[in-house]
């Protein structure tokens, strides 16, 4: 199944030169802007799969697009591709549950990973970005232990292994709505923002803790 992109930049060579790279990996470019406005709108008119936008644009931001898909509760999922490498953007882009952020010199390498990442729900940040991300979290395995319950402790650690609510029951001999419960009561005992793919992101960047507890 093809992969539907809608592509944003109000830099026309900019826009030009990701777009044709896009298409010639095989994915399919449906529509494209130069300006947040007229991105928002072809989201959702199209309804893409993904949309790539840059942050700062005319009319509305990457960011501003971003928000308005989140508190519109629109299924396309949004990476940002831009120069910026400001942390508190970084954070606003978590809030808006964007699942994807390339600072646009890496673009060329890495924006084919960050889509095929992206398609499976799982976030992906610039190594740069997934840093500062990173040096936010202090836990330890010690931490994890006194907060999460045994059983808890298993789920995150087979997130961090990237498996669906369905793979965790079935290894732990339990039902899909249960380990849905089981990821709420961990959000909530790691004060983590509850968009959906906010846990799986915590879970990849803690790989090395939960692997020691």
């Amino acid at each position: 199944m093809s992969v539907s992109i809608v592509i944003a930049d109000d830099h026309p060579l900019m826009l030009r030169g990701l777009s044709d790279f896009i298409s010639s990996k095989g994915f399919n470019i449906i529509g494209s802007a130069e300006d947040g406005q007229a991105a928002y709108n072809l989201i959702v008119k199209l309804k893409p799969d993904l949309a790539l936008l840059d942050i700062r644009m005319p009319k509305m931001t990457g960011l501003d697009v971003a928000k308005a898909c989140f508190k519109n509760e629109l299924d396309t999922k949004i990476i940002l591709i831009t120069f910026d490498n400001e942390e508190h953007l970084f954070d606003q882009a978590r809030a808006y549950n964007v699942y994807g952020y390339i600072l646009k010199e890496f673009a060329v390498e890495e924006i084919e990973t960050c889509i095929a990442h992206v398609i499976e729900g799982e976030p992906y940040f610039s190594e740069e970005i997934a840093s500062y991300l990173n040096a936010k979290v202090t836990y330890t395995s010690s931490n994890l232990l006194e907060m999460l319950t045994p059983t808890e402790i298993k789920v995150v650690k087979l997130l961090s292994e990237k498996l669906a609510n369905a793979e965790i029951a079935k290894q732990l001999q339990s039902s899909p709505r249960t380990i849905e419960k089981h990821r709420s009561n961990i959000v909530k005992k790691l004060d983590l923002k509850k968009s959906h793919n906010e846990l799986m992101l915590w879970a990849n960047m803690n790989k090395e803790v939960l692997k020691n507890t």
